[in-house]
């Protein structure tokens, strides 16, 4: 890859269930996100100060550890993957340099430039599991090429 080329994002398939996964902010977004996660582990924890009802209703399925509260550092020390998610871009910017310090994955979802993965377009069926992935610039795209592929399915 030459230097002034963007990054593509290498399609990596990791076992989840027994990472720790903490998502600060809890708004649709982070919802959407922690849908997708449900899928496939039962580690997650929310911290914020307001719950979106949507993960009200996941964390009553799929027993989410639910933290009505502010962030604080603290929350994240036992992390293995990070979502900021909240809608201050400099709490999220925060929670980011707290994680590179840390060595924590990091997704922040207003800033693809601050992700160490992207979340994929997910079609789970049984064990097979595809990713479609855009870089983070077209979901539209990405999320159209994920419909056509469960049609075919």
């Amino acid at each position: 890859m030459k230097s002034n080329q963007e990054p593509a994002y290498f399609p990596l398939f990791v076992d989840l269930s027994e990472k720790k996964i903490v998502v600060i902010g809890a708004g649709n977004i982070a919802g959407r996100r922690i849908k997708t996660l449900t899928q496939f582990t039962r580690q997650i924890k929310v911290v914020a100060p307001a719950i979106h009802p949507s993960i009200e209703a996941l964390a009553e399925e799929f027993d989410l550890i639910l933290k009505r509260k502010l962030y604080e550092r603290e929350d994240i020390y036992s992390a293995d993957i990070v979502i900021a998610a909240t809608d201050d871009a400099k709490l999220n910017e925060e929670i980011h340099s707290v994680c590179k310090c840390l060595g924590i994955l990091v997704n922040v979802i207003s800033d693809r430039n601050k992700c160490d993965f992207h979340f994929p377009g997910v079609i789970k069926r049984e064990q097979l599991v595809i990713g479609v992935n855009a870089g983070g610039k077209n979901h539209k795209l990405a999320k159209e090429i994920r419909e056509k592929i469960e049609k075919i399915l």
